[in-house]
């Protein structure tokens, strides 16, 4: 029990320790919240898509002295607004212009930043730097994410009934086209708020894992929603203290430990896991 506590206690010792640990728990509770939607939405190509699409914004805003959250957001709704116009004006289906406008962003944001000079490593940006937030970044952190959090549960119902049901809630007189760009902008402000913690490339997964490993071990969404962010930010917390220990990546460790978590629910979730189906299956032999 010593050594348990030693573990988790000894690396708090550490301001950047402290507060690299607040930013990943805030950005996995807001993602976890999230990602419930996505997952029942089927959105999870969107949110890769913008989450890749924010590099031009980031390269741009660094040029014009912006904050590099403006650029990152303004980026990222970019994306997804275009993807909607190009599938309503195109036949090609949503996946694949998805595809192409997430790639085509990237590419532009890796040759942007080539051809900028700055002090920005690209691997922090890709992959996040969460030991190296500032005090200043905490507080951006916090201000993003629980504005965010704030936004999703206060219409929990409409953007459920949005995700699950489009044609009810149309008929319904819900604003369906509202909720739908509202949805879009509430992901890409999730993004913005997860860079300084996972980066872009692994925001992904803080997007999709706790709702999918959430959706295998329960069918209530209110316990969905309170399943994902518990194993979000339980992986957080583990992740980030794991880190310090090998002297990985945290943002690496962060989504191993999201993964892992979704691994023993696929294999072991009451109703839905592999194990039990088969139960079921031998059952009704």
């Amino acid at each position: 029990m010593t050594a348990v506590l030693d573990w988790i206690t000894g690396p708090l010792a550490y301001p950047f320790m402290q507060r690299g640990l607040a930013v990943s728990v805030m950005v996995a509770a807001v993602c976890a919240v999230l990602s419930c939607y996505l997952v029942l939405k089927g959105w999870s190509l969107m949110g890769d898509a913008v989450s890749h699409a924010v590099l031009p914004g980031i390269v741009l805003a660094h040029v014009l002295a912006l904050p590099l959250a403006v650029g990152a957001f303004a980026a990222g709704l970019s994306c997804a607004l275009l993807t909607g116009f190009v599938k309503e004006n195109s036949r090609v289906k949503e996946d694949t212009v998805m595809g192409i406008v997430f790639s085509g962003m990237f590419g532009f944001g890796l040759v942007l930043f080539t051809w900028v000079e700055t002090d920005q490593h690209l691997n922090h940006i890709l992959f996040g730097d969460v030991l190296g937030v500032s005090a200043r970044d905490v507080i951006e952190t916090a201000v993003v994410a629980g504005g965010t959090l704030a936004i999703v549960l206060a219409f929990r119902r409409d953007l459920l009934l949005y995700c699950f049901d489009p044609a009810h809630a149309r008929t319904i007189g819900l604003p369906v086209r509202l909720l739908h760009y509202g949805l879009l902008v509430l992901l890409a402000l999730t993004i913005v708020a997860s860079l300084k913690a996972v980066g872009i490339i692994l925001v992904i997964a803080m997007l999709i894992g706790p709702g999918a490993t959430a959706y295998l071990l329960t069918d209530r969404f209110g316990r969905m929603l309170a399943i994902a962010t518990a194993t979000a930010t339980l992986s957080a917390a583990a992740g980030t203290l794991a880190s310090f220990h090998i002297d990985g990546a945290p943002g690496a460790c962060i989504v191993l430990t999201q993964a892992t978590l979704f691994g023993l629910a696929f294999l072991f979730a009451p109703r839905h896991g592999v194990l039990a189906r088969r139960r079921v299956s031998a059952g009704t032999a």
